[in-house]
């Protein structure tokens, strides 16, 4: 019957996951918040979804790339992951990520891309990602406001419209790709939620992390404690210290529903189709 033809299509939905990091950053990652920044994805998306179907790829292995972008048709959405690499370095790995983001536009695909995903996507689509203005998000985003259009957008369906979220980055986007729409923001970057069209293809961009906990993001902070005071991110031990309470206050405040719901809405987009 349709309804048991639908049940079926609904419970496999098939996504691919692509990693952010480079294989260095994956193994700090893995030390630090007991998975890669792939791997942490695809956990939470089992836990939204449980019958799907993930397939992982580094756009830094060729093969990997060519095999995903020979079976694209297959997937009913594809999730850039957040990593540690800094975009404006443009090393050949750098490159690679952002050749096969453009080779991915050319398909008809539904993308979710987070924090370094979003950098990478912008600049395959004509954008441009500078080092923050106002400084780094540290394991933290506070009060991100979602604007008039993000108030529309399906990706803050539930959403409070303001919030504080897990957050880790360095960089931003400066210049948002032709034609698209600013979302969200807060005091660090404007860019904090975004969505264009680029190619074929429908990227809706975050520049924090639904993906992530706060206590996965202490550990990180802790695994890059000397960096941050190098970049003078912290000019002291107090500041580091009082910084650290501040996201632990934060930890108790923050749930599951409320911290995956933009994870959740994309997922819930991307069945419609299969579920009309």
């Amino acid at each position: 019957s349709t309804a048991c033809q639908e049940f079926f299509l609904m419970t496999n939905l098939k996504i691919l996951v692509v990693e952010g990091n480079d294989p260095k950053n994956s193994e700090f990652f893995k030390r630090a918040a007991k998975a890669s920044c792939s791997e942490n994805l695809k956990n939470l998306v089992l836990k939204l979804e449980p019958n799907s179907k993930i397939d992982i790829i580094n756009p830094a292995r060729d093969d990997e790339t060519k095999t995903a972008l020979e079976n694209i048709s297959n997937y009913h959405g594809i999730i850039f992951t957040g990593g540690a690499m800094r975009l404006n370095d443009m090393t050949d790995e750098i490159k690679k990520h952002i050749n096969f983001a453009s080779n991915c536009f050319k398909h008809d695909n539904k993308i979710l891309a987070i924090c370094w995903g979003l950098q990478v996507c912008s600049v395959a689509a004509g954008g441009k990602v500078a080092p923050g203005k106002k400084g780094a998000h540290v394991g933290i985003a506070s009060d991100i406001e979602i604007n008039e259009e993000g108030k529309k957008n399906i990706i803050y369906k539930n959403k409070k419209l303001k919030f504080t979220s897990p957050a880790f980055n360095y960089d931003e986007v400066c210049e948002i790709p032709p034609g698209a729409t600013l979302l969200s923001s807060d005091k660090v970057n404007n860019v904090m939620g975004v969505s264009f069209n680029a190619g074929n293809s429908e990227i809706i961009g975050l520049q924090y992390h639904p993906d992530y906990e706060y206590s996965q993001m202490l550990k990180l902070i802790a695994g890059r404690k000397e960096r941050l005071f190098v970049n003078k991110n912290f000019l002291n031990d107090e500041e580091y210290e009082n910084h650290i309470s501040y996201i632990e206050s934060k930890n108790e405040l923050l749930n599951f529903k409320d911290r995956t719901c933009e994870v959740r809405n994309w997922i819930n987009y991307i069945k419609e189709p299969i579920l009309k």
